[in-house]
């Protein structure tokens, strides 16, 4: 039997004149989460410092959102763009892409490398372990928006949702396959599908499970590039897993007949996971307390 999502307000604390939403809150958790992991992670360095902690978090903060705004943008909303140039600022509703986000960390840390002269890599190395949690945060904020959820299944499991924000999706559905008024439920006046909550699922393997894997990893000297290659292979393996689980991107239809657009883009993370993973035992850089 499946339940209903809770439909909790986007809007987390009404001021008036301000409005504080809840997906601007899991940004907020975010960063204080990654800026305390990374303060943490200097502890046992001597390479990093907390002074230069705040540089590397306000740097992957700014990466992460106009990367990630634009990413989504530009990779799965393009045509609202067209449609309406301003849709790129309107933050507050949602859609945040992972990929375009990681582009722009990315460009970040290399400019914190070259700011304190330290190798790109030494730096994506160390900060890594501190991303996960954000990504934990930032699916949490898709589930509270009822956004990016996931496909429809015949599976008689309890964890099955409705989702309302899905009822012309739904709707459309059931039009087209009327086989699907089997599994339908009349919600508060709509026809609804079951849905894999599949949010709840990426939160689970790209935050919670990266996370403990790089940490765990990351705690003893690893050769440059080894931890940076955990980081794309088990995210890039998550992702590729978890699509199976997302309803795919309207507008956009399955490559293969099968593959989504967010499986595509996390295949060339796997394959650089791979490289840098040889990469790292070959070359043997340490760049803090090499293991004779």
């Amino acid at each position: 039997m499946a339940i209903v999502h809770p439909q909790i307000n986007p809007v987390a604390l009404d001021l008036g004149m301000i409005e504080l939403h809840w997906y601007g809150l899991m940004y907020l958790f975010a960063f204080v989460v990654a800026y305390f992991l990374a303060w943490v992670r200097t502890k046992s360095r001597t390479d990093f410092t907390p002074e230069m902690v705040s540089d590397l978090v306000f740097f992957g903060s700014v990466g992460v959102i106009l990367g990630g705004r634009i990413g989504y943008v530009l990779l799965y909303n393009f045509g609202e763009l067209i449609a309406n140039p301003l849709y790129l600022f309107r933050v507050w509703e949602g859609g945040m892409s992972f990929h375009g986000g990681f582009v722009g960390v990315l460009l970040a840390m290399w400019y914190f490398a070259h700011k304190y002269k330290k190798a790109p890599f030494a730096v994506l190395d160390f900060i890594a372990p501190c991303v996960p949690t954000g990504l934990f945060f930032g699916r949490i904020g898709n589930f509270i928006n009822g956004e990016l959820w996931g496909r429809i299944s015949y599976a008689d499991v309890s964890h099955l949702m409705y989702f309302p924000q899905a009822a012309r999706v739904d709707f459309e559905m059931i039009q087209a396959n009327p086989a699907l008024q089997d599994i339908t439920a009349n919600i508060g006046g709509y026809l609804l599908l079951p849905r894999h909550p599949s949010q709840l699922y990426q939160a689970a393997t790209e935050g919670i499970l990266l996370f403990v894997v790089l940490w765990w990893f990351s705690a003893k000297p690893r050769p440059r590039y080894a931890v940076s290659a955990v980081f794309l292979l088990v995210y890039g393996l998550s992702r590729f897993i978890t699509e199976f689980f997302r309803q795919p991107d309207v507008g956009y239809a399955l490559i293969f007949g099968w593959m989504s657009k967010g499986q595509l883009y996390s295949l060339p993370m796997i394959i650089a996971g791979v490289v840098l993973m040889v990469m790292a035992y070959q070359k043997q850089i340490y760049d803090w307390n090499k293991i004779k």
